[in-house]
C-alpha cells in the first residue's frame, strides 16, 4: 500500500466485529492464489449488497487494502474526496469516451502495485443462478496492460483473481460464509489480440476474458436453472444433512451444485415430478412457519412401540412433563447467559426491525441486520462501559474494570450465542408442534386453505438484470443458452410477491409434520430408484464436475448472438454423471441416504386412514401416533 488509508483500515476493523457477530464462520478457500503484492483486480460476485465488500475486504488474504470504484464526481468536494480516498476508492469517470480516461483512477492504482475489487455482475441481486457478468473488469485490466506496455513499466503484470461469496444462508442469523479465490487470469492470453489493430479486436479480446473470468465465478458458486431446481436441492440438502454444521464448507458448493444438477435431469426417475412437489410442499411450509427441517428432527421424542403395531398417543400429562424435563434442560445454561443476552435484547430488536423493511428483498435483509445491529451496540457497550465507570467513582482502575467487563460480555455473548440460540429454537419449535398436535382437527386448514403455504415464495426480479442475456451458469451445458434446457424446466415459476401471514401453529403443524414424512420418504425412494438403475444410468451435471466426476459430450460449435460475431465460436457441451456415482459421492460426503426413510419413523408420524383435512369429527382427534425409532425397537427385541 502507497499511502495511508486510515479510514479503509477503521472501517475493516468495524467490519471485522459486525461480521464476527453475525456471521458463525468465514471460510476462505484458495488464499494461496491471491499474491502478497503487485497489482490485481479482484472480481467478485456480488449477490448481499454491502455484506459483500465487507466480507471481502474482511477475510482478504494478507490484509491487503481493496480499492473500489466510485463515480468520479464525488471526488469534486476536497472533503468528500478525501473521505473516499482515505477509505479506499478509486474514482471512475463514466461519462468519459476514451477508455484510459475512465479507468485513470484504476491504472494509477495498479501502477503502485495496488488492489482493485470490483463486482462485475453490476448490481446485488438474488437469482438461482449468476446472470450476468459484464466487460468492464476485463476491459480495465487490459487497458491497463496495454497502457503499461506503452510506458515501458517494469514488473509483474496485472493478474485478475476470482472470488466467489458463497452463503449457506444470506439473510439468517449465525450462518456461515465461504469466499473462495480462484487461479489468478493472466492477460498473457489476450493482449496481443487486444493490441490489434484489426476492427473489432479489442472488443472480441474484452469478450473472451469475460468469458474466463465468469467460468471461474460459476464453478466456484452454486446455479440452477429455476427457483423450483434450486429450492428442491436445498431441501434434499437440509433432509440428508440434518445438522445444519454438518457439512464440511470446504465440500459445501460441490455438494449443493451436484443435488441441483440431480434435480434439474427431469428423467432420472419416473416419480420425478412427485419427488419434487413433495420437496417443494415441505419447502414452502418450512418457510411459511419460520421453521428449519434441522430444528425439527432435532426435537426430542419418547420413544414407544414397534411401528407395526401404531399406539394412541401416551397421556398428556406424561407428554408434557417429557416436553417441560427436555425444556429446562435446554434452559439450564440461560442464567449464565442471562445478563449478556439482556444487554444485546435491542441489538435483536432492531436487526429484526431492520429485516422487516426490506422483506421482499432477501439480498438486502442481512445488510440491515447488521446494520442495525452495529449501530445498537455501538450505543449500548458505551453507556454501559460509562454506567459502570460511573459505579466505581471513574477511577483509572475502574475504566479498566468496566472496559474489560463489556469486552467480556460482548466476547462470552458471541461464543454462546449458537448453542443457547439453537436450544431456544427447539424449545420454542417443540411448544408449537405440541399445540399443533393438541389442537382439534377442525382447527386445521382445509386443503383449499393450504395451498397458499405449499408453494414457495421466490424473490420479485431485479430490474436491472437481464434474464434474456446467454450465460454459463445453466446445470450441464458449457454455453449456458436457455434453450439447450429441456422444456419442463426453462420457465421460472410466477414470482410472487405480496407476503403471506404467518399461519398459526395449531392450524398448520399436523400437515407440516404430514409433509415432512411425505417429503423424506419421497427422498428415500427417489434415490434408492437412482442406485439400483444401472450402471447405464446417467444424470445432468455441471461441466466443471463432469470433469472431476463423469464426462462431457461436445457438439458443434455456436456464435453467441449478443457479441456481434466478435467473438471466437462457443463449443455447446453437455456434462454428465453417472447415477450410482453421484449417490456414493454423496454417501462419502456424510449424507444419511441408508438411514433417510427409517429415520423419519423414529420422529413425529402421523398415521390415519383420512387424509386430516379440517372439517372432520373430534373422534379422529386421538390419532396421532407416536412411532419409535428403529434403535429403540432393536434394544427391545434384545
Amino acid at each position: 500500500m502507497s499511502d495511508s488509508k486510515v479510514l479503509h483500515l477503521v472501517i475493516r476493523r468495524i467490519a471485522d466485529w459486525s461480521l464476527w457477530s453475525f456471521f458463525t464462520e468465514v471460510r476462505v478457500i484458495g488464499g494461496e492464489h491471491v499474491p502478497l503484492d503487485g497489482p490485481i483486480i479482484v472480481t467478485a460476485t456480488h449477490h448481499n449488497m454491502m455484506i459483500d465488500p465487507a466480507i471481502l475486504s474482511s477475510s482478504f488474504p494478507h490484509r491487503r487494502v481493496l480499492h473500489y470504484w466510485s463515480k468520479a464526481s464525488l471526488f469534486a468536494n476536497p472533503v468528500l474526496s478525501w473521505v473516499l480516498h482515505s477509505s479506499g476508492n478509486i474514482p471512475v469517470d463514466r461519462k468519459s469516451k476514451n477508455r484510459q480516461d475512465l479507468f485513470r483512477g484504476t491504472i494509477e492504482a495498479l501502477a503502485r502495485g495496488d488492489a482493485v475489487a470490483l463486482f462485475p455482475e453490476g448490481t446485488s441481486y438474488t437469482e438461482p443462478r449468476i446472470m450476468q457478468v459484464k466487460d468492464g473488469a476485463a476491459w480495465a485490466a487490459l487497458e491497463y496492460t496495454k497502457w503499461a506496455a506503452e510506458n515501458g513499466v517494469k514488473g509483474p503484470g496485472v493478474r485478475i483473481i476470482p472470488a466467489a461469496i458463497v452463503y449457506t444462508n444470506k439473510s439468517k442469523y449465525r450462518s456461515s460464509v465461504i469466499v473462495k479465490f480462484g487461479e489468478p487470469v493472466s492477460m498473457d492470453e489476450y493482449k496481443e489480440q487486444f493490441f490489434s489493430d484489426l476492427e473489432g479486436a479489442p472488443r472480441a479480446a474484452a469478450k473472451r476474458l469475460t468469458g474466463a473470468i465468469e467460468r471461474e465465478l460459476v464453478e466456484a458458486t452454486i446455479n440452477a436453472p429455476d427457483w423450483d431446481t434450486l429450492y428442491s436441492a436445498r431441501m434434499a440438502r437440509d433432509l440428508l444433512w440434518e445438522d445444519e454444521r454438518s457439512i464440511d464448507l470446504e465440500e459445501f458448493v460441490t455438494i449443493s451444485q451436484t443435488l441441483v444438477d440431480l434435480f434439474s435431469t427431469t428423467d432420472a426417475t419416473a416419480n420425478f415430478s412427485t419427488v419434487r412437489r413433495h420437496l417443494l410442499g415441505y419447502y414452502s411450509l418450512l418457510q411459511s412457519t419460520n421453521l428449519t427441517n434441522s430444528v425439527l428432527s432435532s426435537l426430542p421424542l419418547p420413544p414407544m412401540l414397534s411401528p407395526s403395531h401404531p399406539t394412541p398417543l401416551p397421556s398428556r400429562l406424561l407428554t408434557l412433563s417429557v416436553l417441560i424435563r427436555d425444556t429446562l434442560v435446554a434452559l439450564t445454561r440461560l442464567p449464565f447467559f442471562l445478563i449478556p443476552l439482556l444487554l444485546h435484547t435491542p441489538v435483536y430488536v432492531m436487526g429484526r426491525i431492520g429485516a422487516r423493511l426490506v422483506e421482499h428483498e432477501e439480498e438486502t435483509q442481512a445488510q440491515n441486520k447488521a446494520v442495525f445491529g452495529l449501530l445498537s451496540c455501538m450505543m449500548i457497550y458505551p453507556a454501559t462501559f460509562w454506567a459502570l465507570w460511573a459505579m466505581l467513582w471513574y477511577t483509572g482502575f475502574g475504566a479498566i474494570v468496566a472496559a474489560f467487563t463489556v469486552w467480556a460480555f460482548a466476547y462470552y455473548h458471541n461464543r454462546l450465542i449458537n448453542d443457547i440460540y439453537m436450544n431456544l429454537k427447539r424449545v420454542i419449535a417443540a411448544w408449537r408442534v405440541l399445540v399443533g398436535v393438541w389442537a382439534p382437527r377442525r382447527w386445521e386448514l382445509s386443503l383449499s386453505a393450504l395451498s397458499q403455504y405449499t408453494t414457495p415464495l421466490v424473490p420479485p426480479e431485479n430490474p436491472w438484470i437481464d434474464k434474456n442475456r446467454p450465460n454459463s451458469s445453466t446445470p450441464g451445458t458449457s454455453s449456458g443458452t436457455l434453450h439447450s434446457l429441456p422444456a419442463q424446466i426453462t420457465d421460472e415459476p410466477p414470482v410472487r410477491i405480496a407476503s403471506r401471514r404467518r399461519p398459526s401453529s395449531r392450524r398448520i403443524m399436523r400437515h407440516l409434520l404430514r409433509a415432512r414424512g411425505e417429503a423424506v420418504k419421497a427422498l428415500a425412494e427417489f434415490l434408492t430408484t437412482l442406485e439400483a438403475s444401472g450402471e447405464e444410468k446417467s444424470v445432468i451435471a455441471s461441466i466443471h464436475l463432469a470433469k472431476r466426476f463423469g464426462w462431457v459430450e461436445e457438439n458443434s460449435p455456436t456464435s453467441l448472438a449478443d457479441d456481434g460475431g466478435d467473438s471466437d465460436p462457443v463449443t455447446d457441451a453437455r456434462g454428465y454423471r453417472r447415477a450410482r456415482e453421484v449417490i456414493a459421492f454423496l454417501r462419502s460426503r456424510g449424507a444419511k441416504i441408508a438411514t433417510l426413510d427409517r429415520k423419519i419413523e423414529g420422529d413425529w408420524a402421523l398415521s390415519s386412514d383420512e387424509d386430516g383435512t379440517a372439517g372432520e369429527s373430534e373422534k379422529d382427534e386421538e390419532d396421532l401416533v407416536w412411532v419409535p425409532s428403529s434403535t429403540s425397537l432393536k434394544q427391545e427385541d434384545d
